[in-house]
């Protein structure tokens, strides 16, 4: 007799499927780099899609060398701004803060969002930054950065969004010089990431509410005979009756989306300082239109439209392909 083989219905990979804290994503882990220090991250507002024609420059592609149509995500990405400097002293527990220095000038919309120190204690602070990294009590040093969502006319917010930021590098000195350098300055994508590079994306997927067993798991629509008793959209058994305890790898209804998700090694297509040129006729859906500073990213990412973005250097490292070359992005209307 043939052996039966049923795969489970759903991935276990990313249970609990809970809500996600905040709509900020974290990162817990950073690349190890080494050069001249500067973010390791960046965020933006999603946008929507689109395509574009570009010159495949994959190597050994059967397409290397033609035309072809990529589809892309739009990503308003304003400058942000640092608001603050960090030390940290690595424990046997991890890494703990020491001690932090703000800067002056920080946005009214900032302290909307947090509680803001109510006299300014910048050169003092940065002096006793100084000193411990001089007594060798500090293992890293990382900024604090907000955006300025009210610069945006298609996200319908004014509170700024709050986030921490790894430094590359592995000079502590030269990281506190350079975070020392853009206290309460701003900065541009274009600071950051280059074209043809490649990103890791991290977002909060779109929410879909409580839903069922059947598309939350994916599990099959009971038999006609097998639902007069029931739903067709129930699961069959809860489990055994001994031990008398519903497993966790049991499918059942409870939330679904609104989770942090992590996408590896988006490449960067094209960063540009003029939304006009890449925002089709009648702007996008659920967005409008892109006035500022942008990037196409290939493929598809998390969540929904006016949802923030964080992009930061790939973790698992790979190779810039060079600047890509579009011949054509597309403009057309997406009204239907």
């Amino acid at each position: 007799m043939a052996k039966g083989h049923r795969p489970r219905r759903g991935s276990l990979a990313f249970s609990p499927r809970v809500r996600a804290k905040s709509h900020i994503p974290r990162f817990n882990s950073w690349p190890q780099s080494a050069g001249e220090p500067k973010l390791q991250d960046f965020a933006g507002y999603k946008v929507g899609m689109t395509h574009v024609v570009m010159i495949d420059d994959v190597k050994n592609s059967l397409t290397e060398g033609m035309e072809i149509s990529v589809p892309v995500t739009v990503v308003e990405t304003p400058a942000v701004r640092v608001a603050a400097i960090r030390a940290y002293s690595g424990t046997t527990n991890g890494e703990k803060a020491l001690s932090e220095a703000w800067a002056d000038d920080l946005d009214e919309s900032l302290g909307k969002r947090i509680a803001l120190p109510k006299t300014s204690k910048k050169e003092s602070d940065l002096e006793k930054i100084e000193g411990l990294i001089g007594e060798g009590k500090v293992s890293d040093i990382k900024i604090i950065t907000y955006t300025l969502p009210k610069k945006l006319t298609g996200v319908p917010k004014k509170n700024a969004d709050v986030m921490e930021t790894s430094l590359s590098g592995s000079d502590v000195k030269s990281k506190f010089e350079y975070a020392r350098s853009v206290l309460g300055s701003e900065i541009k994508i274009s600071d950051v990431f280059g074209e043809g590079s490649f990103v890791d994306v991290a977002a909060i997927t779109t929410g879909k509410g409580t839903q069922g067993p059947v598309k939350r798991w994916g599990i099959n629509l009971a038999k006609n005979k097998h639902s007069r008793q029931g739903s067709l959209r129930q699961i069959g058994t809860l489990g055994p009756w001994h031990p008398a305890v519903v497993r966790w790898t049991v499918p059942q209804m409870g939330q679904m989306g609104y989770h942090q998700r992590t996408e590896y090694n988006k490449r960067i297509l094209k960063l540009g300082a003029d939304g006009e040129e890449i925002t089709p006729k009648g702007g996008f859906l659920n967005y409008g239109l892109v006035r500022g500073d942008y990037v196409l990213l290939k493929g598809s990412i998390p969540g929904p439209s006016k949802r923030l973005v964080r992009l930061r250097d790939p973790i698992r490292s790979k190779a810039a392909m060079g600047e890509p070359q579009i011949v054509h992005v597309s403009t057309q209307s997406k009204q239907g």
